[in-house]
């Protein structure tokens, strides 16, 4: 089956096409920015086009010769032995007491890991580090927006989650109690996260693009005890005011005891008398010593809050010590990490998993050093990015296809302006990157001698599951090609269930993992219906299509869900309908995601509005501000499309998969289920209408 090489993998059979390509070829040349004639314009365009020919990119000789895993047995000593190559991975982590069960599969899907083993996350991060002596490595090059700039060691950075620990018991917080944190790029997020790790405390941490809204819904889901904000926020040049924001919606919070208050860029704020204090006052008061607190394997390290089919976040819920196994083993083999040497940057943001994982736990479990930036890929210009990998001898580079796909409108000119010869690793993360991005980022800052890994994971897995491995696998542009060792993934045929040797359905995972979602916060029921209805107690439900080539690779495809992602970020179509139907203009919406060369997805909006009323530009506007005061900017539809009604089934059920076939320009097929057919009609109609004023 023809797969649309914008979402993830080429046209035509990506085993049909050209011979891999030498490692000395493609090893040597010298990169695009360090040559005279750099690789920019039509030169460039020629390029990608011979390059799309090519089907597979070994790795470089030189890479593979000195990468931690270069030997392909690693697969089959993993699978001949799962839980001996977990025990392994958790062996590098520091345990008060050794597990006694290594995997507890009596009750499936509530599985256990390492159970009766103890050990902290804070305590793994940070403290094992200075006692070794790392206590003078830099954790973070930290750059904020305004040009501020902060070195933060591990030794520095370790006397601030103590003491912030220490404040928070001071505030009443518990082992056990959620903790919420509502901040930006900044150096206390990461504080105020391991803080919550160290005494036992699960944070709920919400992406500061989300409204106070969105932030209020996820406390009082959590019953959070405590939120850590801040008094206002950079982007892009402007800054935001957030505490007054939040003070707005979170007023008669029954649970909320304390609200914590980082002074970060003197906004003005009102402080409420016994329930907000300020972050530096009560740091100076705490004491500075606070022994970090031996934590059951399976003591819940976090809650985060992900889009769901409904308009209900569901709260993932992952615990300590299989977690930190993951984190550390995938971020250490996928990204062939050398802590004494490597600068590592991800380039996502601390309120995803993507950021849970491998801006804080994974590299500090690691004891590497990362960079930190505070703002967006093209602010205070569109080259900053590259000014900080020169800046920074960044080695590692780990961002969003969405991110590429941007530089690459942008242009080559600004990477080209910067030295990235530091760079020797490049991987993508949160979507599935399609082949023309993939070379562009190979190429224009790779300088055709890094290996990518594209790596596919979840919020709900913790850590990569299908990834190359850098110094081992052959890669394809466009696929995530093999599940991580220890994995298990399969592709299976959408009606029987049954495994595809090769072909498209649907993604599971077979096997469980250590870092796996123990449950959805408080809801078990809805976690085995989301996850382990379908196919049994025993096998995880992606909700990604996938497609499996001859040579065994994965392509992923996108979601099968009602979820859509917009630059990476999940966001469930009930959500982004709720919002737009708390317009007081509109009668009934519908969402679906539309492929999007900028964004990935976009979300396009179907919206019958009350009465007689009549759409216009200013309903438009008024529906998209509605959504960024309920969820937050990046929610907001890029397309409304005013219909007099929605394709309904009998049962009322709005059909969205019509509306995706009708906006993408596909075959209707049979619509004679419907309530009423000819609405199909009158929307075939209107789209073509708008398609006619926007050409």
């Amino acid at each position: 089956m023809p797969i649309d090489p914008e979402i993830g993998a080429p046209a035509t059979d990506p085993t049909a096409a050209g011979e891999a390509v030498p490692a000395s070829t493609r090893a040597d040349r010298a990169p695009a920015h360090q040559t005279n004639g750099r690789l920019d314009g039509e030169r460039l365009d020629q390029e990608l086009a011979r390059l799309l020919d090519v089907e597979r990119f070994d790795p470089p000789e030189e890479f593979r010769k000195q990468a931690l895993l270069n030997d392909s047995s690693i697969y089959e000593k993993a699978e001949r032995d799962p839980q001996a190559w977990w025990v392994e991975q958790a062996e590098q982590l520091h345990w008060f007491r050794r597990w006694d069960t290594v995997l507890d599969d009596s009750n499936p899907p509530f599985y256990k890991w390492f159970v009766g083993g103890t050990l902290n996350a804070s305590y793994n991060c940070l403290d094992r580090h200075v006692e070794a002596g790392l206590g003078n490595r830099v954790a973070y090059h930290w750059h904020g927006e305004d040009g501020e700039q902060r070195d933060i060691t591990y030794a520095e950075l370790l006397a601030e989650v103590k003491r912030f620990a220490s404040a928070l018991k001071a505030l009443g917080v518990q082992k056990g109690d959620v903790v919420g944190i509502y901040l930006p790029m900044i150096p206390e997020v990461v504080v105020a996260m391991l803080a919550c790790a160290r005494i036992g405390a699960p944070h709920n941490v919400v992406f500061g693009g989300f409204s106070a809204e969105a932030v209020r819904e996820r406390m009082e889901f959590s019953e959070a005890k405590a939120l850590i904000t801040v008094d206002g926020a950079a982007r892009k040049g402007k800054t935001a005011p957030v505490k007054d924001r939040v003070d707005e919606v979170m007023g008669d919070l029954a649970t909320l005891e304390h609200i914590v208050v980082v002074r970060s860029k003197g906004t003005p704020c009102e402080m409420r008398d016994g329930r907000d204090v300020y972050y530096h006052e009560i740091m100076a008061a705490a004491d500075p010593e606070c022994p970090a607190e031996e934590l059951d394997a399976e003591h819940p390290l976090y809650i985060l809050y992900t889009s769901g089919s409904t308009a209900k976040p569901k709260g993932i819920l992952h615990t300590t010590g299989g977690y930190m196994t993951g984190v550390s083993a995938t971020h250490k083999y996928v990204f062939d990490l050398k802590p004494d040497s490597d600068v590592w940057w991800c380039a996502a943001d601390v309120g995803w998993v993507t950021g849970h994982s491998y801006i804080v736990y994974g590299p500090l479990a690691n004891g590497a050093t990362s960079v930190m930036w505070e703002g967006a890929p093209d602010y205070p210009h569109k080259g900053i990015w590259w000014e900080l990998i020169e800046r920074n001898r960044v080695s590692i580079l780990y961002c969003a296809p969405t991110a590429i796909r941007a530089c690459i409108k942008w242009g080559a000119e600004y990477p080209n302006k910067h030295d990235l010869s530091s760079l020797r690793l490049l991987g993508t993360v949160g979507e599935p990157i399609n082949p023309k991005a993939w070379l562009w980022y190979h190429e224009v800052i790779g300088g055709g001698r890094c290996p990518i890994v594209d790596t596919w994971w979840q919020t709900e897995t913790g850590c990569i599951m299908i990834t190359p491995l850098p110094g081992i696998t052959a890669t394809k542009p466009g696929s995530a090609t093999q599940p991580f060792p220890g994995v298990a993934a399969e592709v299976r045929q959408e009606s029987s269930g049954e495994p595809i040797d090769e072909g498209q359905g649907l993604l599971v995972l077979t096997r469980p993992w250590p870092s796996m979602l123990r449950t959805l916060y408080k809801e078990d029921e809805r976690f085995i219906a989301a996850y382990y209805e379908r196919f049994g107690r025993e096998t995880y439900l992606v909700g990604d299509a996938a497609r499996k080539d001859k040579d065994g690779y994965l392509w992923v495809i996108g979601r099968i869900d009602d979820v859509v992602n917009v630059s990476g970020h999940r966001l469930s179509t009930a959500e982004v309908e709720s919002a737009i139907v708390a317009h007081p203009d509109v009668a009934e919406a519908a969402v679906i995601g539309q492929h999007d060369e900028d964004t990935g997805q976009a979300i396009v909006a179907f919206v019958t509005l009350q009465g007689d009323l009549q759409g216009d530009e200013a309903e438009v506007e008024g529906i998209r501000e509605t959504v960024a005061e309920r969820i937050g900017k990046f929610a907001r539809p890029k397309r409304i499309i005013w219909t007099d009604d929605l394709p309904k089934a009998r049962s009322g059920k709005i059909m969205r998969r019509l509306l995706r076939d009708i906006a993408e320009g596909r075959e209707l097929g049979d619509v004679t289920t419907l309530r009423d057919p000819a609405v199909m009609s009158q929307l075939e109609t209107r789209i073509k209408e708008l398609q006619a004023q926007e050409a």
